[in-house]
């Protein structure tokens, strides 16, 4: 995969997690995190995707929360979508 794919296909998945119902802070710091995998290190990534990820799981429990079970899906696929392509792209290691 090449750099710009890599950079690219995160930012477009950070983007998908900030829209798929966010409360306001979180959105802000998705969009943040979004930010710096376009204008970071590649290198930089996988702390990106890290970080995003225990976004994720926030959101999806604040939405189990509320009882918000369109917003729980589209978070959940979100966050799978994300963990797969940096799985398959070896920003994380499978754990």
């Amino acid at each position: 995969m090449t750099q710009q794919y890599l950079v690219g296909e995160t930012s477009v998945l950070l983007a998908q997690l900030e829209a798929s119902g966010a409360d306001p802070l979180t959105a802000r710091e998705l969009a943040r995190l979004r930010r710096e995998a376009e204008s970071g290190p590649v290198s930089g990534l996988g702390p990106v995707a890290v970080r995003a990820l225990e976004l994720t799981d926030k959101l999806c429990r604040d939405s189990l929360r509320r009882g918000d079970v369109p917003g729980f899906l589209r978070q959940c696929t979100s966050g799978a979508e994300l963990r797969e392509f940096c799985l398959c792209a070896q920003l994380l290691a499978d754990t």
